[in-house]
This record gives structure tokens, sequence and C-alpha cells, in this order.
């Protein structure tokens, strides 16, 4: 399917300088159906904002029938342009992650989630995605209602609980505190290699997720960080194992926010089988 990119600065409310959110969209297109309605995916980038590899990652997406936005979450530092992937970059950018509030993280998914639910090309049934940093910011997403599914690809700072100013965010909190128990579908998505998150992270985090009750697909697979990152990754970049993952979200997406299933019945009763 063909895709089309356009751009959009959204005011926010808590950056004092009053900066805009930059969010860049990249929509299906069908000549011949001006009026085609397709879900909505946010896609958050790692601390590099919205790089090459990820626009790709967005495109490839909307090109699957999607209407895609991806913010630029340093508006409050810097313009929305992309940061290099080399040391200074780098260190901006985790400089940046822990100067920033995590009510302003969350202010720019809501904005992000509400420009896509205005948009006449979606349909208002909204996913998330997301690396790294932004595989994180998937997550929170996840605690908006409007948000039926979120794909994590390695997530940090989620076990150490050190996201945004102080290095003390509340998500793990908040599932505690059953705000994902019951509402959308989540996958969470690591390299067993990962040194960002190590083993006993990844299994509190897993076992965070399952206490509450949370719909969980939890995978760990032979990889390290960054390994669909086809730019800069310093050698760790997996295609193949890219390619399957990204099958596999598509799957989540397809059935989740691809179909409107109507309101769930109760299925805690066991099938009657007719011989």
């Amino acid at each position: 399917m063909l895709v089309t990119k356009t751009l959009h600065d959204i005011p926010t409310q808590l950056d004092p300088e009053g900066r805009a959110l930059r969010i860049f969209v990249i929509s299906p297109s069908i000549p011949r159906y001006p009026q085609a309605k397709f879900p909505g995916v946010v896609v958050f980038s790692e601390i590099y904002q919205v790089t090459g590899p990820v626009e790709r990652f967005a495109s490839q997406i909307a090109s699957q029938g999607f209407v895609v936005a991806c913010p630029s979450i340093y508006h409050e530092f810097e313009g929305p342009e992309a940061i290099p992937y080399d040391v200074e970059g780098t260190d901006r950018g985790n400089k940046y992650k822990i100067e920033k509030t995590v009510a302003a993280f969350d202010e720019d998914a809501k904005l992000t989630i509400d420009l896509l639910c205005s948009l006449p090309n979606c349909n208002g049934r909204i996913g998330a995605t997301g690396m790294c940093l932004g595989g994180h910011l998937a997550f929170r997403a996840a605690f908006d209602q409007r948000v039926l599914a979120s794909v994590c690809f390695f997530a940090t700072d989620v076990h150490s609980a050190t996201l945004g100013k102080g290095k003390r965010d509340d998500t793990l909190i908040r599932v505690r505190n059953g705000d994902l128990t019951g509402k959308g579908e989540l996958v969470m998505i690591f390299g067993k290699q990962d040194t960002h998150v190590p083993r006993a992270g990844r299994d509190l985090i897993r076992t965070t997720l399952e206490d509450a009750n949370v719909t969980l697909s939890f995978l760990e697979v032979q990889a390290q960080h960054a390994f669909i990152r086809d730019e800069s990754s310093k050698g760790r970049w997996d295609a193949a194992l890219t390619r399957s993952l990204f099958s596999f979200m598509m799957e989540v997406f397809d059935r989740t926010i691809g179909v409107d299933l109507g309101p769930p019945v109760d299925n805690t009763k066991p099938p009657e089988h007719v011989c």
C-alpha cells in the first residue's frame, strides 16, 4: 500500500516555554478511496527522536493499512530533527531522558493519540509500539483506555523505575495498582543478551504484569539491545529476527485494532460441545 507523509505541530501545556510537539504522520493511501479510514498506531522513538530507522519502521506499519504517528519526544530541549547516532548524540538523548518529567512524556502520548483520533482517515482504534525509551513510552501509553494494544521492543528503565526527571517513574507501581488489568493487550519483547535490561529486570517485569492479570505476551529472543535498528546498530541489527517479530506485531495489531469486534462477551464459562 502506498503511503503519504505530513507533519503537525501541537501546542503543549507542560512545557514552560510553550514549544510545540512535532508529530510526523504517515498514512496509507488508496487513490480511488479518498475517504478510507484506518486504525492508528503511535510509534515512539529511541532517545534519538524520529531517525531514519524509526521512520522506515513506521512506514512499514503504515503500508499495512494503519495511520502512524511519530512524536518528537524532546521538543522541550531542541527541534524535531533526529539526534545523531554518535557518542555526543547518545549522551544528549540520555541527558534529556532524565530531565524531562514523566508527566510531560505522558502528555506527549495523550496529544499524539488525540491527534490520531481527530484525523479524518483514522477510525479511532489505536495501538502503540516503540523501541528502547520508546518501548517504555508505548508501555505507558497502554494506560490510556483508547490504546487497545501495545508492542514494546526492549523497553528500558521499566524494571529500574528510572524514567524521567528524578529517575523515579511509577510504571510498575501503576501496574500493581491495577491500571492495566482488564484493559488492552501488551507485548514485551527483549533480547536475552540485552545489557540494558538484565534477566532479573525482565523477570521482574514479567512477574509484575502476570500477577496483575494483564493480557500479556512476553518474548525473549537471542538478540542484543537495538537489534531492530537497521542503521548504526553497532553490529547488533538482526534483519531476519526483525522481520519475524514485525510479523508478530502486525498479527497483534490486525487482531486487536484492525477489526472492530464489538463488545466482548463473558468467556469464563467453558464452551458447550455438541457431539
